[in-house]
């Protein structure tokens, strides 16, 4: 029953600044003729409770009224979306058409991200609705017919933007096919967002599939489609369907974009055809065909891959004859392999030529020249270079400082490489599980192993977990130390935290108790090992003989 007016006015202080609740009961009752005298006045007197009380009887009175309100409360947005929310915080149970209302509003005021908000909430708890998504298409679908249409279009691009976002692609695609049957076509943009978002995540076939359906839907691609399908057919290795679809792009009079180009190239040299990609690329800027820089990248680095080093050298010199500057990329490419292949002379004359070019060089290559180093057993010009670069000013990443710091424990400088992770705490830069790894190695081969368990233990407290190969390297350092027991308790605490041991972990700890000189422990472990490979029995022959007993060592080959 209805508390009496008088009985509220007596009852309740005045309030003199309204919520956005209470004007929307104010609205919404003097909207439906509430028996209240002076709805304004009487309801600036009414507690949280009590407005609570006085919309929960409005709501489950009759639920068509909220979007009778809705509709009502159009031109003020934020009062209707505030409503709305406090609804759903109240427990109330909307239907689509209270949905479709609150929809309608978002979408007259251009409100989109809360339109994709409301969306991605809608999916997340579908399970516990007393509707489907797709009944919104039908509440929608009863408004004007004029507005109708525009409306259900950014609904169905905003819920296929949704799905795909949340890697729910069977339902966006869904969604393509819902459009098509009510009569109306989705934007292009968000058709070209799925087939992109598809691609990325390897559903190349099925991307194919819908690009070809895309006419039967009603769409016309447009040049980023195209771009879109050149690259789906490329990553497929279908390059000659590739060359169609620059047919069909003329045929279309669509004109291909940069990217387009530089998508068939890289395809090309993707599938070891990088010296056609290259007579592509002659072909197009003869042509005068507009040619992202992009492309000569694309080009030095299939080169690269294929292990034909002086093609990608020399398009790199070449290409500045053209008219086109090289740029950190192309050299980075180069710099890179050559680093990979041993040649370190040729990648510091490129890495030289480049810098005195005026280019800047970045972390990457950085860390390029110093694996190269640290590859070749370099290991003091590793710290010497490593310090070089830091003089010049070039910002240096936790790659960069792990491969130094590795290069130091191996020199048996761990003091300089801890020094290092200190350094790095000061410049923000937050350690790795790799950069803690490769100290506790260096500890472990000084032989300072209770260190090495320290800087495992502040590793743990940081917040990172310790993988296989941390276990491996702290097992077989304990393990070389003579501390058998602490490495078997080592081996328990792995299975503890979930990380399973594998043939290294034991091949550690037998070749570390070997070292260690305790070869009766060794055996003992090898013993109990529940399973045994080849790389077992490789490991506790590596044992022995690292213990000078070659005759067991034979006796067990």
């Amino acid at each position: 029953m209805w508390v009496s007016s008088n009985k509220l006015l007596s009852s309740r202080k005045y309030v003199k600044h309204v919520s956005f609740i209470r004007l929307y009961a104010v609205s919404a009752l003097a909207h439906l003729n509430f028996a209240l005298s002076n709805p304004i006045e009487e309801l600036q007197t009414i507690d949280t409770h009590e407005k609570n009380l006085v919309t929960n009887h409005f709501v489950e009175k009759d639920k068509v009224k909220v979007v009778e309100t809705l509709k009502y409360l159009r031109k003020d947005p934020v009062l209707a979306f505030s409503f709305f929310n406090q609804l759903k915080e109240n427990g109330f149970c909307l239907d689509p058409h209270a949905y479709a209302a609150i929809v309608r509003i978002l979408c007259y005021w251009g409100w989109d991200r809360k339109l994709d908000s409301l969306l991605l909430e809608l999916i997340r708890k579908e399970r516990d609705l007393d509707f489907k998504i797709m009944n919104l298409f039908e509440a929608l679908a009863e408004g004007f017919e004029s507005e109708c249409s525009n409306i259900l279009v950014r609904v169905s691009d905003a819920l296929v933007k949704v799905y795909v976002t949340v890697g729910m692609f069977d339902e966006a695609i869904d969604v393509l096919f819902q459009t098509k049957c009510r009569g109306f076509v989705p934007h292009i943009l968000s058709c070209n967002f799925l087939l992109n978002q598809l691609i990325e995540r390897g559903k190349i076939d099925v991307a194919v599939n819908i690009y070809r359906q895309m006419k039967a839907f009603g769409l016309s691609p447009n040049d980023y489609t195209y771009t879109i399908a050149i690259k789906a057919f490329c990553r497929k290795g279908s390059l000659d369907e590739a060359v169609d679809v620059f047919r069909e792009m003329e045929e279309c009079r669509v004109t291909p974009n940069a990217f387009a180009y530089t998508t068939y190239i890289e395809g090309l040299c993707l599938h070891g055809r990088s010296d056609l990609g290259f007579e592509v690329l002659q072909a197009w800027i003869t042509a005068k065909i507009p040619i992202d820089l992009f492309a000569f990248t694309v080009v030095i680095r299939g080169f690269c891959n294929e292990m034909k080093m002086k093609e990608a050298e020399n398009i790199l010199h070449d290409m500045e004859k053209q008219g086109f500057a090289p740029d950190v990329y192309m050299y980075g490419a180069l710099i890179s392999r050559f680093c990979m292949v041993g040649n370190l002379f040729k990648a510091l004359a490129l890495h030289d030529e480049m810098v005195s070019k005026g280019i800047k060089t970045n972390c990457v290559i950085v860390s390029s020249i110093l694996l190269g180093l640290s590859h070749m057993g370099m290991a003091s010009e590793v710290a010497n270079q490593f310090k070089e670069f830091k003089e010049m000013g070039i910002f240096l990443d936790k790659a960069c400082y792990n491969v130094v710091m590795d290069a130091l424990c191996k020199l048996g400088k761990v003091e300089e490489a801890v020094a290092l992770l200190v350094e790095m705490k000061g410049k923000q830069m937050v350690p790795d599980i790799i950069n803690y790894t490769t100290l506790i190695g260096g500890y472990c081969l000084k032989g300072k192993v209770f260190d090495a368990w320290n800087l495992f233990e502040e590793m743990k407290k940081n917040g990172h977990k310790p993988d296989v190969i941390t276990y491996n390297v702290l097992a077989g350092g304990l393990s070389r130390n003579g501390l058998a027991q602490e490495a078997l308790n080592l081996l328990n605490d792995m299975e503890t935290q979930g990380v399973k041991p594998n043939t290294v972990t034991h091949n550690m700890i037998i070749e570390g108790l070997c070292i260690a000189g305790k070869v009766d422990d060794a055996e003992t472990f090898f013993d109990n090992l529940e399973e045994k490979c080849l790389e077992s029995y490789s490991g506790m022959v590596s044992g022995y003989c690292e213990a000078d007993h070659t005759k067991e060592a034979f006796d067990l080959f």
